[in-house]
């Protein structure tokens, strides 16, 4: 029960999710003194009478992930994620401290086999709709078959949660010529484009630019570019909307103007709601974790619950093993043989 405003929101969104999803199930995790008395003020929830995992130990939205995967033992993140890997739950979904959540996940869940690293994805709007992008931040570096394993779990991310048929993924590089970028990044085109029999399309390099425009269905990078993306966007919707406001409110004209256009400031206020978008995802682990935003309210923590059931109900871990096998990509590193010849 992790999140600025848990666990009331919690609560709340598990709500709004079961309103969207009469089928969900839930386990609350967390102190059950606090849970009983917010849970008998709702409607459907209470009706599907949760379990309710009682524990007062949480882990502090400041604590170090070491610190966090050492003491955390008995937390509700911890007993949570413990749910998942003893297949008694199918999915968490958690506003607590991104770090902890990373690293007990990592710890708990493992990898899938073929997968070395975990990579943060989300998804973002665009002028076509919406498109996934990873890594946002779990992967400072990243060589050639770290971005190779992010495209494929990429692009069934987006098959699985943002409806594609057959999703197009492109590489966020410096320019779209070939032979731009750096080392890692040209050999992980290559080898994308020799994957053959696979449901997506490669499509090559893509520019910053091509994010909001939607050039492609799934943008793939590294941890510190994807990042970097992830808060520059965050930072030009607000400075947008802060415009937007104090441009409105800047004369008499400007106010009246405001009313003529609220429809359509509405559409756009609606349109970019990072409600909307909120659910960051830990692909890579043999168990589906969903990341909510710590700030966010009932509707989107609902959202993040919507994308979790839907990466569940859709098989995402059972694809991902699958298409790495299809593609040759099912080797752990431990079998994996370097060989130096001279």
């Amino acid at each position: 029960m992790g999140g600025d405003r848990a666990p009331d929101m919690v609560i709340q969104g598990a709500e709004v999710a079961l309103e969207r999803d009469p089928q969900l199930d839930f386990i609350l995790v967390g102190d059950e003194a606090r849970i009983q008395p917010l849970l008998a003020k709702t409607r459907r929830l209470k009706l599907k009478n949760p379990t309710i995992v009682h524990t007062d130990k949480s882990v502090g939205a400041s604590d170090k992930p070491s610190i966090a995967l050492r003491a955390g033992r008995g937390s509700s993140m911890r007993l949570a994620i413990d749910l998942v890997g003893d297949k008694k739950a199918d999915c968490l979904v958690s506003a607590g401290n991104t770090g902890a959540l990373m690293a007990m996940s990592k710890f708990v869940l493992r990898m899938v086999p073929g997968i070395d690293r975990p990579a943060i994805a989300g998804i973002f709007p665009t002028l076509r709709g919406e498109s996934a992008m990873l890594d946002l931040g779990a992967n400072i570096d990243c060589d050639a078959t770290n971005l190779v394993q992010f495209a494929i779990m990429g692009q069934i991310f987006a098959r699985t949660v943002l409806g594609v048929e057959r999703p197009v993924v492109g590489l966020l590089n410096v320019g779209s010529e070939e032979q731009k970028g750096h080392e890692a990044i040209r050999e992980a085109a290559t080898l994308l484009r020799d994957i053959v029999d696979m449901p997506f399309t490669f499509h090559g390099f893509v520019e910053g630019d091509d994010i909001p425009s939607g050039t492609v269905d799934v943008i793939v990078t590294d941890g510190f570019t994807g990042n970097v993306a992830l808060k520059t966007a965050e930072g030009t919707s607000r400075l947008i909307s802060q415009s937007l406001r104090d441009a409105f409110r800047s004369s008499l004209l400007s106010r009246i103007g405001y009313l003529l256009a609220r429809p359509a400031v509405g559409q756009m206020r609606q349109r970019m709601d990072p409600r909307r978008y909120n659910g960051a995802v830990f692909l890579g682990l043999n168990g589906i974790a969903v990341k909510s935003h710590g700030g966010t309210d009932a509707l989107g923590f609902a959202n993040a619950i919507g994308v979790a059931a839907d990466m569940s109900r859709h098989g995402f871990l059972e694809t991902v093993t699958r298409e790495l096998a299809a593609a040759g990509l099912n080797k752990t590193n431990d079998e994996r043989k370097v060989v130096a010849t001279a």
